[in-house]
């Protein structure tokens, strides 16, 4: 997984470092400088301007234009609310103004078509949040960075101003880090092979779903279960005798329509997980049984949906004597139910409070999904795009995280793996027209993505559109 850090983590690494700070700035300075170069080509000849501030984001800027100077690049410095020298127009733009210490507004220059570099982070955005002030912030082609990423880099709409981002070392130390963007080999690492002598029963999952109005969420569900790893999958929609719809590989087992938070004892031991709540509903009396059903459940637990709104802001309350780990999955609306309050700019902080409220793994959907269990570690997916924006790719999810569960991750790393296979289907999908179904029938080919190896390369690309 690849470090995240925030600006505050960042300056405390930076102080321990074993270097001078004089150190680390040429250290930057050099990554900088042989970033821009990739995006020249020959130097030689070429123009670039760089943007310096005061601080040490100036410096690294001035450390790189010394640099590239000494190879025959034609450099001009401005200072922040500079415009481009007149003349001919620069090959590129280095923005080293503010980096990730930016506070308040400020006023980039224009400028037009020329490509930006930017240092560390692009100026005018949030190292914390991502936030940025329409026409506030330089938008980049590419962004060196450096030791880690910053929250900033991989939230909006800071992850979209970024352009490819690279992580350039230079002796810092971030093994102090509570945050990780997961990868596909962190992902394949994580899921256990099937043993020679496995049967259905080894990775099982009872997912209670569905009800006479909305059945497709069950069904998407119990698909997505079987295609990221169960064996079996039961399903049961409480007050519906009979699912004609269901997947043909699944097996319908009926719930009376009241106090059917009973009928899970039946062979529950033989699960290894369950899920409860997509498309189920919502009424008094289905609330109070789908709390009821969440205490009393000994099984690792996923609960998605109208699990989530019927357990409202109580859910702490119903969730701590929970003696199985339990997977939150909110969108930003059952996030507000759970809490009372919008989540904010901070993700982070938001995705951890609540998890240690509710003493679980929260996954905050969004364009990056957020997962943070009760002891502050978080994790975040970039995989996914705007094509999960279509209803029932929450259901799909809920499915995947499931089924995970039952093949053994615990909640954090079930919930994280499981994003990331959601949003790498996304992708392996049409860019219009795709639908929740077609993320199910993609999953085996992600499976086969994130089994084959990655060879080296000379700079990570970690981030970009």
């Amino acid at each position: 997984m690849i470090p995240i850090v925030t600006p505050a983590e960042m300056r405390a690494i930076d102080s321990a470092a074993p270097y001078p700070v004089e150190v680390l700035i040429e250290r930057a300075g050099a990554a900088t400088a042989f970033a821009a170069l990739r995006v020249l080509g020959s130097g030689y000849g070429k123009r670039v301007v760089v943007l310096a501030g005061k601080g040490n984001n100036g410096n690294d800027g001035r450390s790189a234009a010394r640099r590239l100077a000494a190879r025959g690049v034609r450099v001009a410095m401005i200072a922040p609310g500079d415009s481009l020298p007149s003349g001919p127009v620069p090959d590129l733009v280095i923005d080293s103004a503010f980096g990730t210490g930016f506070r308040g507004t400020w006023s980039p220059p224009r400028v037009g078509a020329v490509p930006v570099l930017a240092v560390d982070i692009p100026s005018g955005v949030d190292g914390l949040t991502g936030n940025a002030e329409p026409a506030g912030a330089l938008e980049a082609m590419a962004t060196v960075t450096f030791a880690a990423l910053k929250p900033g880099l991989v939230l909006l709409p800071g992850r979209t101003l970024c352009g490819r981002v690279t992580i350039a070392q230079i002796g810092l130390d971030c093994s102090s880090a509570r945050a990780w963007q997961v990868e596909g080999p962190d992902v394949a690492s994580w899921v256990p092979p099937r043993p020679v002598d496995s049967h259905k029963w080894r990775h099982a999952c009872w997912v209670v779903a569905g009800s006479p109005t909305m059945p497709g969420a069950s069904y998407l569900c119990v698909k997505a279960a079987m295609r990221a790893g169960c064996g079996y999958v039961r399903l049961s929609s409480p007050g519906v005798e009979r699912s004609i719809g269901a997947p043909t590989e699944s097996v319908y087992h009926p719930l009376p329509g009241a106090a059917w938070a009973d009928g899970l004892s039946a062979d529950v031991t033989r699960f290894a997980s369950m899920v409860i709540g997509p498309g189920l509903g919502r009424s008094e009396d289905g609330d109070a049984e789908i709390r009821r059903a969440v205490a009393a459940s000994p099984l690792p637990l996923v609960l998605d949906g109208d699990g989530l709104s019927a357990l409202g802001e109580q859910a702490p309350v119903v969730l701590q004597h929970r003696s199985a780990g339990t997977v939150l999955t909110p969108h930003d609306g059952e996030f507000e139910r759970l809490t009372g309050h919008r989540a904010g700019l901070d993700r982070f902080a938001a995705v951890r409070d609540l998890a240690a409220a509710c003493r679980s793994v929260v996954l905050l959907k969004g364009p990056t999904t957020v997962v943070a269990d009760p002891q502050g570690r978080v994790g975040v997916s970039v995989s996914g795009d705007d094509r999960l924006a279509t209803a029932g790719s929450g259901d799909v999810l809920a499915g995947i995280i499931g089924a995970l569960l039952a093949q053994g991750l615990d909640p954090w790393r079930a919930a994280l793996a499981g994003a990331e296979l959601h949003g790498r289907a996304a992708r392996r999908g049409p860019v219009r027209g795709l639908v929740a179904g077609d993320l199910v029938d993609l999953l085996p080919q992600v499976w086969d993505d994130i089994a084959q190896p990655c060879g080296p390369t000379d700079a990570r690309t970690l981030v970009g559109p």
